[in-house]
């Protein structure tokens, strides 16, 4: 019982861990970053279990993790306003070609980090994109300005 109680206790101190690092964090791991999460994965490995090293000991934890994770999940299943506050919502960084600063800075995305993401996606100017959103996962999706509106108009009218 004294796993159960701790592997819950280390769940929700981990899942708010998480949640106050925010999304563009978790996205991009450096090799740093991804060894201090293998060592923190140990040492939430001791609090919880205690040295028990016991097979018993180890199910429980594990079982236990993947219950609370199973319920916030179904939580934000079924009750969709839960869905904002467990998983996060998008954000808006780019809106008709201006950055959303008010939005970059509260996730702590800089301007260089944002065009990064965009030549990745073969986007060479911010005025080129209408529309960049940070997902609850922390990518970033863009959607390209449609400068070819009026040129279709203009062929649909030669059509007539």
């Amino acid at each position: 019982m004294d796993i159960i109680l701790r592997a819950s206790l280390m769940f929700f101190i981990i899942y708010l861990l998480l949640r106050l690092l925010g999304k563009r964090e978790l996205s991009q791991v450096t090799p740093f970053e991804l060894v201090l999460l293998i060592v923190m994965g140990d040492l939430i490995q001791q609090g919880i279990t205690h040295n028990d090293f016991s097979i018993t000991g180890a199910t429980l934890a594990i079982s236990t993790i993947a219950f609370w994770a199973l319920v916030l999940s179904r939580i934000s299943y079924w009750f969709p306003p839960a869905e904002r506050f467990l998983e996060g919502v998008p954000r808006v960084l780019v809106r008709g070609g201006e950055l959303v600063k008010a939005n970059m800075h509260r996730d702590r995305i800089t301007r260089s980090e944002l065009e990064i993401e965009m030549r990745l996606a073969g986007i060479a100017r911010v005025a080129d994109v209408d529309w960049a959103i940070l997902e609850p996962n922390g990518k970033i999706s863009f959607i390209a300005r449609d400068d070819s509106e009026p040129a279709k108009q203009e062929d649909d009218e030669n059509q007539l």
